[in-house]
């Protein structure tokens, strides 16, 4: 496959979250092309902009931006119409059909999104939150959690409480360790919504080995690296444990073998949804149920 070489501008006026992510997001569908990024963040004075501009002309590609000042906006336009480089206002689209919807065209503000309003102060907290009770840590306060995490060493499960810190969920995790007990007050959780994240053996094996390798220990002559936290038969002992233990509670389960940090995240959040607004539940379920129905691998 020839692979298409992509200089990709994006150019924002704050911190360039918005931007690099819905740029992301649509080059990700193309297979045969290699995006370079150039992210340019902060972008608020003409100057700053003709620095930005005179790397765009000797690296011309797919200019991206979000820019509130009609003046910058204008300039960048204008610059790339008349050498030809395209240029897409990631936020005009929806911006133009929210004012016609609303009738106000609203008060452009550069950076509103990351105002320290409320629900910013919720995600730091959360953030902390998910911090302190990482790996079982402080047992006794998880009935303050929104949900708790629990599955085997490297299903995922401390990323994934950072994932939802960030959405303004309070997030712990639990590990299961094979022949330890487990903490009486994990089956004993009320408030939150427990959720039990299992995995594939090998994809688990491969996971603990890379993760023994990065840790600088020696691997022995049948490709482990002592004891037998890698090894396929435990591995698949702690696996069954896990699920048991899960069923036994009622638990819903969810498969992380082929998803990403970020589509295990979402899954929990509507799981999470669905309990406090009952009326999604029944929405969610068809969804998912339509999806596997269509041949989507579901957890």
């Amino acid at each position: 496959m020839v692979r298409v070489r992509l200089h990709l501008h994006l150019i924002s006026d704050s911190t360039g979250e918005t931007v690099t992510t819905v740029a992301r997001a649509a080059v990700s569908q193309f297979e045969d092309v290699v995006a370079v990024e150039h992210v340019w963040f902060f972008v608020r004075t003409p100057s700053q902009l003709a620095k930005v501009l005179a790397i765009v002309e000797d690296l011309p590609g797919l200019v991206v931006f979000t820019l509130v000042s009609p003046e910058l906006r204008h300039s960048l336009q204008e610059f790339c119409r008349r050498r030809g480089i395209p240029t897409v206002p990631v936020l005009d689209g929806l911006m133009s059909t929210l004012t016609t919807m609303l009738g106000s065209a609203g008060r452009p503000q550069i950076g509103r999104q990351h105002m320290m309003d409320a629900g910013y102060f919720s995600r730091i907290e959360a953030m902390d939150f998910a911090m302190r009770h990482d790996d079982g840590q402080f047992a006794s306060e998880l009935d303050q959690a929104d949900v708790v995490l629990v599955g085997v060493s490297r299903t995922s499960k401390t990323p994934t409480c950072v994932y939802l810190a960030n959405r303004g969920i309070k997030a712990a995790n639990v590990p299961l360790v094979l022949d330890l007990p487990q903490l009486p007050v994990l089956e004993q959780l009320e408030r939150p919504l427990v959720v039990g994240l299992t995995i594939s053996p090998e994809s688990l094996v491969h996971i603990r080995r890379s993760r023994q390798k990065l840790l600088g220990l020696a691997e022995d002559d049948d490709g482990t690296y002592g004891g037998d936290y890698a090894d396929l038969d435990r591995v698949r002992r702690e696996l069954v444990y896990a699920r048991r233990l899960f069923a036994r509670n009622g638990w819903p389960e969810i498969n992380v073998t082929k998803r990403s940090v970020e589509e295990t995240a979402a899954t929990i959040y509507q799981l999470y949804q669905a309990r406090e607004h009952p009326e999604l539940g029944a929405l969610i379920t068809e969804r998912d149920e339509t999806a596997a129905s269509g041949g989507t691998e579901n957890a």
